[in-house]
């Protein structure tokens, strides 16, 4: 800003205001205003530079609202003039600066609202779970709602205004004050953590508290016994699709839904929205409370629950969000280095005063290269760090007081412990920090205006700016910086200043949910289906069309999720097994009917090797989590070497290796999940340990791995159950069924044929602990030279959780006593009943219940010579449904462990063809 800056003449009566630095170098400028008489606001670490005029300063007269920003003045820039802004964007330009000026008020001390002592509006016997003897003012003001009336409540709260206390207070009158369950939803696993370690002193006070994420296994009698459920929204979910657990369901009297305005996120605001529909309204069995940031539309949303609106603007302390602009750049690497030079720039204005900082970057390699420049300006040995040595990248950084996080990073727990402990003072960070994890910093600073390739949206910023000045950091003050460029910086003031509004999301994925409650019998017939969209955001915002419902049933009748048949004048509804086990494991229906599409093109693969290859290509194009999962710059030459030596270890030599040029060109979306589910294919010896010890796989970060790793196993398990459905080809099912448990459980380096193994290991230890017995059952049997599950019936295992009915009724499930013989005309099938038989030529299947000794079934007939599976081979498998599998053919593979063989020769080069890119 201009230490020299003079105000203009200007006419009578003209409002002038000046805002600058609140540093010793504008001492001067603060004296001239004053000997002037102009109002003006010195404010600490301001950057921002723009002037707001609706006066000509020429001839004195009144013109229309412009605004004219100028560049920031950080990391060696020159503060010059922009392009001037008029309508919209100077409006909001005009509205930040009242806002601004309204912050900096002067105070009377007498006026401040002061905490209200928590015995006077909270019934004695609860105050021993709450964390404090008092409660603040936003508190306070949302206390009589919670604990007096027992309708629906929104509450409206700045980010640190302690809403996780009135949650509290809302889950206590359920259990302590109607002696039913609470849940408490969040909407990222890294939150069920957080609160989980908040409610810990419940524990010690008798309440019992279960949380229930996806990284964690359910105990089906804890959940069933426990007061307190704490679960990501897709978990409760889950939980409400489960028929294990519906008593238990209802018994819970409250709901609190921590961040309800997520309503409006394109992630999770759909499944957010089924999911209140059904509770929603004044006559509920079940209260919703919801915990919200401020937003422009949150009487909508209260409107559409039937519920009361209660909004707070109180905040413990003050928050100053600014938005430094940079220079638009068409050059990537130049954009980059000037937003690290910035932050740079703002880290050291903040921790030169001891303060703590949050850096918000919008990618995990945005984070390490943040924090190296950080650490760099600090004197650190950046030098020394290799581009995938995150482990000297982990050192070098913690050795200055930076520190990295995100979602898969190793060290992100010591990280968060290091900076709550003020043992680091920066931590670099992509979004698992904003959305509510107690990580409170004096200052913020978001980096990027996008998420990936995904712009961020304006819920995401307001969340990341709410971290800056929290309580829990002993702050009183917090600043919030957004960086820009110059073809951005209005559009975000613009939208900063209109605040987020919730927006219903539900169309996208709306035969999802139509499915959901038909599976959980509250959607009978299409009438019903109606009713029920009436319940929804969507129609309160507005869409009283019943179309979007109907084109939603219409789709799933066609695709084999629901059967409808007429009676009584009325259209009934019912869910097919394969639209039970699609809802139940929550794969999306247009998913999974594209991927049902793409395999029942193809041709019956001749062997083990080009069936998974096949299989793995669709899984990674078709299935949107695994095709766009993103892929580093530095990291798309190691995927495509993996993916041209097929995923094996033995051929990720420089022969196959794909660099220069042409690297990054050569991988393709859904390329990283081919390469990742073949390499635990192929080369399983590499994931040998937790799987995450490693660090790199086949040159590959494990944390770019990760995320497909996790999410592949729910898709083949779908994949997997189709096998006594038949509504897969047979080696879809058992292919699936044996990748789906080799990638699950990959820290045991299982091989080809490993699946029905693990199955066993799987049934034996019981879902609740299998994650701690298989490995160790795994290596016995191993170790034992066990290759099947087939051994003779006896009693249990040392290690086995069954009791011996329950064993020898698991022993019953299995495959090991069935003989399939296929014949010229049909298949044989003697030893087993009660199983589900196919068999096949080429695609064509006839599938059948077997129910007699010896039964007998005739194989398909392709009579037409222009089928493409004239003179295909035949085959024939059975599936029981616990899930263990016996086949013919090359499929007899995956019955048992196979020994390691020489690896064949090498492919020829891949021809891509779209989705038939499999086949070279």
């Amino acid at each position: 800003m201009d230490l020299q800056l003079v105000v203009p003449p200007l006419p009578v009566g003209a409002d002038v205001r000046v805002v600058f630095p609140d540093a010793p170098e504008f001492e001067g400028l603060r004296s001239r205003l004053r000997d002037a008489g102009i109002p003006f606001r010195a404010v600490p670490h301001w950057v921002e530079e723009e002037r707001i005029t609706s006066v000509d300063l020429t001839h004195g007269a009144l013109t229309p609202l412009q605004v004219t920003p100028s560049l920031s003045g950080m990391a060696g820039l020159v503060a010059e003039p922009t392009e001037p802004l008029t309508d919209a964007g100077a409006r909001a330009a005009r509205d930040a600066f009242a806002l601004l000026w309204d912050l900096y008020e002067p105070i009377d001390p007498a006026t401040v609202p002061q905490p209200v002592p928590a015995e006077e509006l909270v019934p004695r016997d609860w105050l021993r779970f709450l964390p404090y003897p008092t409660l603040n003012p936003a508190q306070a003001q949302a206390c009589p709602s919670i604990v007096d009336g027992d309708g629906h409540v929104v509450i409206t709260a700045p980010t640190g205004a302690g809403k996780t206390v009135i949650g509290m207070l809302a889950t206590l009158r359920s259990i302590l004050e109607e002696g039913r369950k609470a849940a408490w939803l969040v909407p990222q696993r890294t939150l069920t953590d957080e609160l989980d370690r908040e409610l810990e002193t419940w524990r010690e006070q008798g309440l019992r508290v279960e949380r229930l994420s996806g990284e964690y296994a359910v105990d089906v009698e804890k959940v069933r016994a426990a007061d307190l459920w704490v679960a990501t929204t897709e978990k409760f979910e889950a939980i409400c699709r489960a028929s294990s657990l519906q008593t238990a369901l209802a018994e819970v009297g409250c709901m609190v839904v921590d961040e309800i305005h997520l309503l409006g996120s394109t992630g999770r605001g759909a499944l957010l929205e089924a999911l209140l529909a059904r509770v929603r309204g004044a006559d509920s069995p079940v209260r919703i409370v919801g915990l919200s940031a401020t937003v422009s539309n949150a009487s909508e949303v209260a409107d559409w629950l039937e519920g009361e609106l209660v909004t707070t603007t109180w905040r413990p302390s003050r928050l100053t969000w600014q938005l430094p602009m940079l220079p638009a750049s068409s050059r990537h690497t130049e954009a980059s280095r000037m937003r690290e030079q910035v932050v740079t720039d703002l880290v050291q204005r903040h921790t030169t005063e001891k303060g703590s900082v949050l850096v918000f970057c919008g990618s995990k390699p945005k984070v390490r290269s943040t924090a190296l420049t950080i650490a760099a300006e600090r004197g650190a040995p950046v030098h020394l760090v290799g581009p995938t040595d995150f482990d000297k990248l982990e050192t070098v950084c913690a050795e200055v007081g930076v520190r990295l996080h995100y979602a898969d990073w190793d060290g992100k727990h010591a990280a968060e412990k290091a900076f709550r402990n003020r043992q680091a003072d920066v931590l670099v960070a992509t979004t698992t920090v904003a959305a509510g994890v107690n990580l409170p910093a004096r200052a913020v600073i978001v980096r990027d205006t996008r998420i990936g390739t995904e712009p961020m949206d304006t819920a995401t910023v307001m969340q990341m700016f709410g971290r800056a000045g929290r309580v829990g950091a002993g702050e009183t003050e917090g600043w919030a910086y957004l960086i820009t460029d110059e073809t951005e910086r209005a559009a975000w003031q613009t939208r900063l200043m209109a605040g987020y509004s919730v927006y219903s999301q539900i169309y996208d994925s709306l035969p999802d949910h139509v499915l959901a409650e038909v599976l959980q019998g509250r959607i009978t017939t299409v009438v019903e289906a109606e009713a029920w969209w009436r319940q929804t955001l969507a129609f309160a915002q507005g869409d009283e069309d019943v179309e979007p419902v109907q084109g939603a049933i219409r789709f799933l009748v066609d695709k084999d999720y629901l059967t409808q048949r007429e009676r009584d004048g009325d259209t009934m509804l019912a869910v097919t097994e394969l639209g039970r086990l699609t809802a139940q494991l929550m794969v999306s229906t247009y998913t999974g009917a594209r991927l049902r599409q793409v395999l029942d093109m193809l041709p019956v693969p001749e062997d083990a090797d080009t069936a998974e290859e096949a299989l793995t290509c669709v899984l990674g194009v078709s299935v949107p989590e695994l095709a766009d999962a993103p892929v580093a710059e530095a990291n798309r030459p190691a995927v495509a070497t993996a993916i041209r030596a097929r995923g094996r270890s033995s051929r990720l030599t420089d022969t196959t290796a794909i660099q220069g040029l042409g690297s990054s060109g050569s991988v393709q979306r859904g390329d990283l999940a081919w390469a990742a589910l073949l390499l635990v294919a192929r080369s399983p010896q590499l994931f040998a340990g937790t799987g995450r010890d490693r660090r790199a796989i086949a040159g590959i970060p494990m944390g770019t791995l990760y995320p497909v790793l996790e999410q592949a196993p729910r898709y083949l398990a779908w994949l997997a159950s189709q096998g006594c459905l038949g509504t897969v080809h047979p080696w879809v099912a058992i292919v699936s069924a044996d990748l789906d448990r080799r990638v699950r459980w990959r820290g045991c380096a299982p091989g080809r044929g490993a699946g029905r193994l693990l199955w066993m290991c799987e049934q034996m230890a019981t879902r609740a602990r299998a994650k701690e017995l298989v490995p160790g059952m795994w290596r016995s049997a191993v170790s034992r030279g066990v290759r099947a599950p087939d051994w003779a019936p006896g009693r249990p295992p040392a290690s086995c959780e069954l009791d011996q009915a329950a064993y020898t009724a698991l022993l019953r499930e299995r495959t090991t006593s069935a003989v399939l013989t296929v014949r010229s005309h049909d298949v044989a099938i003697s030893g087993i009943s009660g199983a589900a038989a196919v068999a096949w030529t080429g695609r064509t299947q006839t599938p059948m219940t077997i129910t007699r000794a010896i039964t007998e079934i005739d194989l398909p007939t392709v009579d037409d010579d222009d089928d493409p599976d004239v003179g295909a081979p035949s085959g024939a498998a059975v599936f029981t449904r616990r899930g263990d599998y016996s086949a013919t053919g090359w499929l007899a593979e995956y019955g048992q462990v196979t020994e390691k063989s020489e690896d064949p020769q090498d492919p020829p080069p891949v021809r891509r063809r779209g989705l038939g890119r499999a086949t070279p």
